[in-house]
């Protein structure tokens, strides 16, 4: 069954959120390269980047399509170097579904340490004073098996609305990628009613599609 289609409204507003949101994770992703706590710990790039990170027309078999290339915009934000990344380039996209938002933003080149990625990128996303955490983000391994992902939700205040903002991140010696979404048919739902272990099902999946071996 299609989603519903939210009224024009709801949607122009659900859209201005969403690009709100992108500049949120792009906020994260900045915080991550900077360092905002120190560098970082084992050198996890020492034998060179392995991965990119792609934008694909579709994400999660199909199910969201892709509306915008933020690629460009993080890439002027984010730089090169920091403490922990190093000759990084920045890709990324919005996508839609239904009523549901969903951006993916990642960062390619030579990360140090993974887990301070990790960790910089998530306190990293509610440092422009609009963003809260409203469930901590803890480990997902996805159903499949595989590697795990950090997931949790934010609230953040945009436009009036309060907008729960579900996301999951990973990072490995080459990539890190964070992935949150929003529904304009429920802007507000509550965050203890996520399913993060779902929502970090479909991050691995996102995952495997966008990250892809070099050469």
């Amino acid at each position: 069954m299609p989603y519903p289609i939210p009224p024009k409204r709801k949607a122009g507003k659900a859209w201005g959120i969403l690009g709100a949101v992108a500049g949120v994770l792009v906020l994260g992703t900045v915080a991550s390269n900077a360092g905002i706590r120190g560098g970082g710990g084992s050198s996890g790039g020492a034998s060179g980047p392995k991965y990119r990170i792609t934008v694909p027309q579709t994400l999660a078999g199909g199910k969201y399509k892709l509306a915008k290339d933020i690629s460009q915009q993080a890439g002027s934000a984010v730089p090169s170097d920091g403490d922990n990344e190093h000759n990084v380039k920045a890709a990324g996209g919005q996508y839609s579904s239904g009523t549901k938002s969903l951006v993916m933003l990642g960062l390619y080149g030579t990360i140090d340490d993974p887990e301070t990625t990790v960790d910089h990128t998530i306190r990293g996303m509610t440092r422009d004073g609009k963003t809260e955490v409203a469930v901590t983000e803890k480990e997902f391994t996805p159903s499949g098996g595989g590697d795990s992902l950090t997931c949790g939700v934010d609230e953040r205040t945009e436009m009036g609305q309060k907008v729960t903002l579900t996301f999951c991140v990973w990072a490995d010696s080459s990539t890190s990628g964070n992935v949150a979404e929003t529904d304009a048919s429920e802007l507000s739902k509550d965050p203890y009613s996520v399913d993060l272990q779902e929502f970090a099902d479909k991050a691995d999946k996102i995952r495997s599609e966008v990250r892809k071996p070099l050469g």
